[in-house]
């Protein structure tokens, strides 16, 4: 039988999601829960990867099951082998065409960014953080310019491997919770550090560093050289993959109620 699983985590311990030989990651702790629960190597293949530091709210992996058992028991019974930053929150079958990268319609981020004079503490890694006044509405004027199917390159990690840098980003949603900001990023897909450099631009334009056309002058070079620094992993969460609604499969955790709305 085939599974799907969301899962939710935090960053701050893990050289990321992808599973290594010496560094410890999300997806090495999660197979290794897996495969105690079944009592046999289990491997999963996931919706997305992410970068040390980078967070999951609905994280999806389907795995192939090499044993029977209860969907809510692959949910207990793996986190009862996983640390407290890794939790599985949901366990559906699916049929054996569904596949957690290639069968996902988009993705979802959100960068949740505290703008204080002083450095975060309660929330230090589950927040980037500016000292100095953003100016929201010249944020959303320079994100309106990356909306649609473009090249970018500009945006893109000189580690990336992805075949192609043209990427389709259906929506930017920028607003502010009290000492908060929030941005929530939606695309078909996203190249390495793609997202962090485009917060690294927006926030140049918000401070009044940059000017907003410059978004637009840095989109069109293909250039990463001109585009702001990477900024912070600490604020990042994957929110997670969507899929035809056919699949019926959950887009929301409870995770996700507690970011700034």
């Amino acid at each position: 039988m085939r599974l799907a699983l969301g899962i939710a985590y935090r960053g701050q311990a893990y050289s990321g999601w992808q599973r290594q030989s010496v560094d410890p990651t999300v997806q090495g702790r999660l197979e290794s829960a897996l495969s105690q629960f079944a009592a046999t190597p289990v491997e999963t293949v996931c919706a997305g990867r992410t970068d040390t530091g980078v967070h999951g709210l609905n994280q999806v992996v389907h795995v192939d099951a090499p044993v029977q058992r209860e969907l809510n028991s692959w949910v207990r019974g793996t986190n009862r082998y996983l640390p407290d930053d890794i939790s599985v929150q949901w366990c559906q079958a699916v049929g054996d065409d569904f596949h957690a990268r290639y069968s996902a319609l988009g993705r979802r981020y959100t960068y949740v960014l505290l703008e204080s004079p002083v450095r975060p503490a309660i929330e230090s890694g589950l927040a980037g953080w500016v000292f100095t006044p953003l100016d929201g509405d010249r944020m959303r004027e320079a994100a309106a310019l990356l909306i649609g199917e473009h090249d970018f390159s500009a945006f893109r990690s000189s580690e990336c491997q992805a075949k192609s840098p043209v990427r389709t980003l259906n929506a930017i949603a920028i607003h502010r919770c009290g000492a908060y900001w929030r941005f929530d990023f939606d695309g078909n897909a996203f190249l390495h550090h793609m997202i962090r450099n485009i917060m690294g631009c927006l926030l140049a334009v918000g401070n009044g560093r940059r000017e907003v056309v410059w978004l637009a002058e840095v989109l069109a070079s293909r250039q990463r050289v001109h585009a702001a620094p990477t900024f912070s992993p600490a604020g990042l969460f994957f929110a997670g993959p969507y899929y035809d609604a056919a699949w019926g499969l959950p887009i929301h955790t409870a995770a996700m109620d507690w970011l700034p709305h």
